[in-house]
Order: C-alpha cells, then sequence, then structure tokens
C-alpha cells in the first residue's frame, strides 16, 4: 500500500475528529447562552481541544500539500493561517487555548465565535468530502 492511499485513509478519520471537535464548540457556545453553562465551565471545557484541533488540521494541511491536492490545500491553507494568527492573538493566561472566561460573555465574542464554528464545519465537510474523493482516487490508480 502506497503512502498517498495510508493518508488519504487516515485523513478521513481526522476530518470526522474535527467535526466532532466543531460541533462540540458550537453546542458548548449555545449552553453559555442559554446559561447552561458557565464561562469557567465551557473555557475548561474548550480550552485543552484547540491545540489537538489545530494540530489535526495541520496535519491535514501537509498530507494535502504534500501529495499537491489543490482543492485541500485551497481549502485549508487560509485555515492553517487563520489558526496560527488567532492562536498567536490570544489572551495571555496560564492555560493553553483562545478562550478567556472574562471575555467570552460578551455577545459580540459570542456571536463571533459560534460564526467562527459554522465556518470551519463547512470547511471540514468539504475536506471530508474531498478527502473521500482523494482516497477513492489513491485506491483506484
Amino acid at each position: 500500500m502506497s503512502l498517498e492511499i495510508v493518508l488519504s485513509i487516515l485523513s478521513l478519520p481526522a476530518a470526522v475528529i474535527l467535526m466532532f471537535l466543531v460541533i462540540w464548540n458550537i453546542i458548548s457556545f449555545d449552553e453559555l447562552k442559554t446559561d447552561y453553562k458557565n464561562p469557567i465551565d465551557l473555557c475548561n471545557s474548550l480550552n485543552p481541544l484547540i491545540v489537538p484541533e489545530y494540530a489535526l488540521q495541520l496535519f491535514l494541511s501537509l498530507c494535502y500539500l504534500y501529495y499537491v491536492q489543490y482543492l485541500g490545500i485551497v481549502i485549508m491553507l487560509p485555515l492553517s493561517i487563520y489558526h496560527v494568527y488567532r492562536y498567536l492573538k490570544r489572551p495571555r493566561m496560564s492555560v493553553m487555548g483562545i478562550y478567556d472566561p472574562t471575555a467570552v460573555m460578551n455577545g459580540d465574542e459570542m456571536d463571533r465565535n459560534k460564526k467562527e464554528g459554522f465556518v470551519k464545519l463547512g470547511i471540514y465537510l468539504i475536506n471530508f468530502f474531498a478527502g473521500l474523493l482523494w482516497m477513492i482516487l489513491a485506491v483506484s490508480s
């Protein structure tokens, strides 16, 4: 089995995990908006998931870059750049992550995070189907 087939097969569960993480993020912000969860619990549950999400997304970007999959590069590279920018501009905290409990309750911040989650979900869905196509093409050749 070639490396392209292995990477294309690994990209599918990675895309599913990324979709799960983004859906978890969206649901958590909805719970915050409806007062089912407080900001500290939200940040304690979401901040540990940020670095694995970014690392997995970077892995997918590198897979697409290594095998010159133009659709994947066009989809994932802007998101990778945005993730680096967002992590570098994060508030200074003692824990890893990008969500600050004092700022996350702001209405504009909450809406921005939910919109970001929906955009990421769309990108990861497109990535999933592009990975499925990539896998089919790799196996059939």
